[in-house]
């Protein structure tokens, strides 16, 4: 029998190398002779580059940079050498959980930090950079981050511009001259689950400025600030992709990685699914154990678990799946390859104590799992 188990993080509580941990606990206690296979996965967001480097056992590097509002912070990106390819994962230098709550301003937060990790991993030679863009903190359509690798933004009086999206509705001119030339010879993939456009009702400011310290006010001043800053990046590169799907990730990290590096978008899961090797993991095994935190129909938006279920599914392996809580919908998951999901709580209880002994109970539902399923292929 062999199982492999591919789960996400469970927010607050484990990462995702901790779930499959647990998970594995469980069910060799219920089948102590099954051969499992640990797979931590993540779909783009916080913990990507965490589970990419944990499957792949690549290489962990870090270094200072500037974090959202300028204080230094030390961040982590991943590289694995034999491709040649970098993790980058913007909530490392740019993320929402670098700011606390009563300190967050998407008016000011800024890109830049991130842009130092690119920077890094184009002195170590990378050849491949894929950019998890989720958690983020910040609002400046990536401009921070462009203004790491050399690109100028300009006033009126020729003057560089403060830091932050809202600073954009000063642009008077870009100046490209300094960009990273190495920018041009490295393939960029942007990992992410959203398709929102840059700017407008659905766009970076509007749907995500709100949760990272946006008043309406100043939701309606960044999203007119990042359209004054599409204007002129269309004119310098002759190319207008503020409407790409997903170039409003990130608060519009994905209009710059479009943009200037002509960045590819695929679903964050899919990219993790690929470095970590799940395809060939899943060939041949009887059972893959996926989760995560919240399972609803949002899962279907390109989670963890629906991404680990296509694989599963094209080889004809069944899917089960363990979550922290099973929320309204995550039925329609039974039609996209899961076989059945179960809530880790035994009884009553707090988020808190949920999240507290998140191990415990995964591994009690785990090893419930595994029983049944040793009584199913006993039959």
């Amino acid at each position: 029998m062999k199982i492999v188990i591919a789960p996400d993080s469970f927010k607050d509580s484990l990462d995702a190398a901790g779930v499959a941990r647990a998970i594995a606990a469980g069910l060799s206690q219920a089948w102590p002779d099954a051969a499992l296979v640990e797979c931590p996965m993540a779909d783009g967001g916080e913990g990507t580059m965490e589970a990419i480097l944990a499957a792949s056992h690549g290489e962990l590097r870090r270094q200072a940079v500037r974090g959202p509002l300028g204080h230094s912070v030390e961040a982590g990106w991943g590289w694995l050498p034999q491709s040649r390819t970098a993790i980058i994962e913007m909530a490392q230098a740019s993320g929402l959980q670098l700011v606390p709550t009563g300190q967050r301003d998407a008016c000011r937060s800024s890109t830049w930090g991130t842009g130092e990790l690119i920077a890094a991993a184009l002195a170590a030679g990378a050849q491949r950079v894929v950019l998890a863009i989720g958690g983020s903190a910040t609002n400046d359509a990536g401009s921070g981050m462009l203004r790491a690798l050399g690109l100028r933004l300009l006033d009126a009086d020729g003057q560089a511009l403060e830091e932050g999206g809202l600073a954009l509705a000063k642009l008077a001119r870009i100046d490209a001259s300094h960009l990273d030339p190495r920018l041009a010879e490295v393939q960029f993939e942007v990992a992410a689950d959203v398709d929102n456009p840059l700017c407008g009702a659905n766009g970076a400011s509007a749907i995500f400025g709100p949760q990272k310290g946006a008043n309406p006010q100043q939701v309606q001043a960044l999203d007119q600030a990042l359209g004054h800053f599409a204007d002129h990046c269309a004119q310098l590169l002759g190319d207008d992709v503020r409407d790409y799907p997903g170039c409003g990730a990130a608060g519009g990290m994905g209009f710059a990685a479009r943009a200037f590096m002509g960045a590819q978008f695929r679903p964050g899961v899919e990219v993790v699914a690929e470095l970590a090797g799940l395809d060939a993991l899943v060939q041949g095994a009887d059972l893959v154990v996926t989760g995560e935190g919240r399972f609803d129909a949002q899962t279907l938006r390109g989670k963890t678990p629906m991404g680990v279920a296509r694989v599963a599914k094209r080889h004809g392996v069944p899917v089960v799946v363990l979550a922290g809580t099973l929320g309204e919908g995550y039925q329609q998951l039974y039609a996209h390859g899961v076989d059945a999901a179960f809530a880790l709580a035994s009884g009553p209880m707090s988020l808190e104590q949920a999240c507290a002994n998140a191990a415990e109970l995964l591994q009690a539902r785990a090893c419930d799992v595994g029983r049944l399923w040793r009584c199913a292929a006993r039959a």
